[in-house]
């Protein structure tokens, strides 16, 4: 498909999809995912559309209940009238490189309902607990209408703390006798948590976890957004009301302090950094295939060169007419 025939497809999807074709959305993440020309058309069609979306992550070890509380809270965001994205982060078969879809099984109660899109996406072996595209992902959701955005993570312990590159408000979600305040601390939670909940809190030791996380939480005391410590049964939806008002009050504190502008800054930075190095890669890689390869191997077999040097060289042939560039 040529260029300006993709762009016109991408384009039309967009707009079937602004006007309630699911499955029109569901193609579009589905470039996203695939990567390629596709990808970065829909990219770039996105990209000027979004930013009025509010993205919530919400992470933690894995049985914590996050797939029953997405779902909850999807349940009483919906009865305030609110359309919902949520991007469901499932490990990667074995066997497919496919997501497993266990989160999406949780949450089908929400199926046939319009107001709620669920996306299953792969980690694909990627250890932060989201998939690559997840940030596009959240993007593209954002463009074509929906105002808040949820990215429920697989859960992969003490390294589940990437969740905040895609997220405005972090949701970390444990259990009763999780833990000390050591782990809590090793895992980064205590650091990106906006709101901590303890899940599954009719079960003993929910008091005295919410008692550490607080007494955790007095030891930062002068920052700006104290993060609340909420108890939920997600199987009932106990608590899941005061969850959802607790986002809102982030929300509000995000917009009035100037954070969220701050936030998305710095994710923006971050965001170009990983291109410039995604580009950087897929030059690297077509230069080792290219012609001058060969050349430069026996350079370094016959000891001509050492290694930087030759790796020097390589990259300052590079440099002109034969560089990579984007499409």
């Amino acid at each position: 498909m040529a260029a300006g025939d993709r762009g016109g497809d991408v384009a039309a999807l967009f707009d079937r999809a602004r006007a309630g074709d699911r499955g029109a959305l569901a193609r579009l993440l589905s470039f996203v995912e695939r990567g390629g020309d596709a990808a970065r058309s829909v990219a770039a069609t996105a990209f000027g559309a979004a930013g009025a979306a509010t993205t919530v992550g919400i992470t933690g070890a894995p049985g914590a209940g996050k797939s029953t509380l997405t779902s909850a809270l999807c349940r009483t965001m919906r009865a305030d009238g609110h359309d919902i994205g949520v991007l469901a982060i499932d490990p990667s078969s074995p066997f497919t490189g496919g997501a497993i879809l266990g989160d999406r099984v949780r949450m089908g109660e929400h199926v046939l309902d319009d107001g709620v899109f669920i996306r299953s996406m792969a980690t694909r072996g990627h250890l932060g607990g989201l998939a690559v595209a997840t940030p596009e992902a959240a993007r593209v959701l954002d463009a074509v209408g929906y105002r808040w955005v949820l990215v429920e993570t697989v859960g992969v312990g003490q390294v589940e703390v990437e969740v905040v590159a895609a997220a405005d408000t972090t949701v970390v979600v444990v259990n009763p006798g999780w833990g000390d305040a050591v782990q809590a601390n090793k895992a980064g939670l205590m650091e990106i948590a906006d709101v901590f909940v303890v899940n599954k809190a009719d079960r003993p030791g929910a008091a005295e976890t919410r008692h550490d996380l607080e007494a955790m939480l007095s030891m930062g005391a002068g920052r700006s957004w104290a993060p609340p410590v909420i108890e939920t049964v997600a199987a009932t939806g106990q608590g899941v009301p005061e969850l959802w008002s607790a986002l809102g009050r982030h929300r509000e504190y995000l917009v009035e302090s100037g954070e969220l502008e701050r936030r998305r800054g710095r994710r923006a930075d971050d965001e170009l950094r990983n291109v410039v190095v995604a580009r950087l890669v897929e030059r690297a890689q077509a230069l080792c295939d290219g012609p001058a390869w060969e050349s430069a191997r026996e350079r370094l077999a016959s000891r001509l060169a050492d290694p930087w040097q030759v790796a020097d060289d390589l990259l300052a042939g590079s440099s002109g007419t034969d560089e990579v560039t984007s499409p």
